[in-house]
């Protein structure tokens, strides 16, 4: 009876054994699947590309002497331009910079070697390809060695703000380029981050406005053209935002436009705001601003000299171009309004 009792009890413990093996298992897969579904807990372990980036700019900070926001400004408008020219500058998939250096500059015009990688000999060759890392190689596929190499070129006349300007120039050719880099490291200094891709509705959303696609339509004011833009009607003096992160530009007097004014964003979009009554005049070129930030107000300014007021109902003319490098062109800008728009009023939801 004894030994029978005994194989018995020893049969439940094995029994209860694997049936807490069992639970625990079903548990860890139920967990895993919670997170491979999407079931709203987030991956810890997901890398932040914006913390990669800022630790990459200090450790070229670091080798070079230069800033971080100055070295993050370069970085960006390589970024905007390799965006705005995907097919003549593609950058790696898993790329963090957005630097982009052809094979020919990297190792130098008259090196016969294209994907040559020793310093040395591409010294030789004037190319611009340096070792970044350490490790004695310069490999134009290493986020590192890209970006050491155009910062260098970018030192190469020195490091104060006149001298660094003079060899941005010297390695684009393009006072563009100066201005563009200059106003990134303004924005990137200032707010001490890199995210800054946050944005507002032109106008407030408790306001009464209206607006429809209205690009493309014909103008005849001023010669034959096209509209550029989305016109949002609104009443005389309701407040006009800033859509962006972004550095003034331009603050004045347009025939076409009327009181206007011009911001820039850190992604290289130009974002006009026209026929307004008049503008937050403590604000001028250079200053920094951000998203829902007041500029001015509606109005119906413009189709004439300095002053000139009421020739078509009261509105803001909303308009966006991009920079190419060399040109700016404008595209649709409704699309992004009526984004905005929705994400504001969402987000408005969530805090009431």
């Amino acid at each position: 009876m004894l030994h029978n009792w005994r194989g018995r009890s020893s049969i439940a413990l094995s029994s209860i054994r694997v049936l807490i093996v069992t639970l625990l298992i079903m548990l860890c897969m139920c967990g895993n699947d919670s997170r491979a579904y999407g079931s709203g807990t987030k991956k810890t372990s997901e890398p932040d590309p914006n913390k990669q980036r800022r630790l990459l700019y200090e450790e070229i900070s670091l080798k070079t002497g230069l800033e971080w926001p100055l070295i993050a400004a370069i970085d960006q408008y390589e970024r905007t331009l390799s965006k705005a020219h995907p097919k003549t500058r593609p950058i790696r998939e898993d790329a963090l910079t957005g630097i982009f250096v052809s094979d020919t500059s990297w190792s130098g015009y008259l090196n016969p070697e294209k994907s040559d990688t020793n310093p040395v000999s591409i010294q030789f060759f004037n190319g611009i390809g340096k070792d970044g890392t350490g490790d004695g190689v310069a490999d134009r596929g290493k986020d590192e060695d890209l970006l050491y190499s155009v910062v260098t070129q970018a030192l190469k006349r020195g490091s104060t703000e006149e001298d660094f300007s003079i060899g941005l120039w010297e390695y684009y050719y393009n006072t563009r380029a100066v201005q563009r880099v200059m106003q990134f490291a303004k924005m990137y200094k200032h707010f001490d981050r890199l995210d800054l891709s946050d944005h507002a509705f032109p106008l407030p959303l408790k306001s009464t406005y209206s607006f429809r696609s209205t690009w493309g339509n014909s103008r005849g004011w001023g010669g034959k053209r096209i509209h550029e833009g989305t016109d949002i009607f609104a009443g005389y003096g309701v407040p006009v935002r800033s859509t962006c992160y972004g550095i003034v530009e331009v603050k004045g007097w347009n025939p076409y436009g009327g009181w206007r004014m011009g911001i820039r964003d850190i992604n290289n979009m130009y974002h006009y705001y026209a026929h307004l009554s008049g503008y937050d005049k403590k604000l001028k070129a250079g200053d920094i601003v951000r998203p829902g930030q007041v500029i001015g107000w509606v109005g119906s300014s413009g189709y004439g000299r300095p002053g000139t007021q009421g020739k078509f109902p009261p509105h803001l003319h909303y308009g966006i171009y991009r920079d190419r490098g060399l040109v700016e062109w404008a595209f649709d800008p409704y699309p992004m309004l009526r984004r905005w728009e929705r994400e504001e009023r969402k987000e408005s939801r969530v805090r009431h």
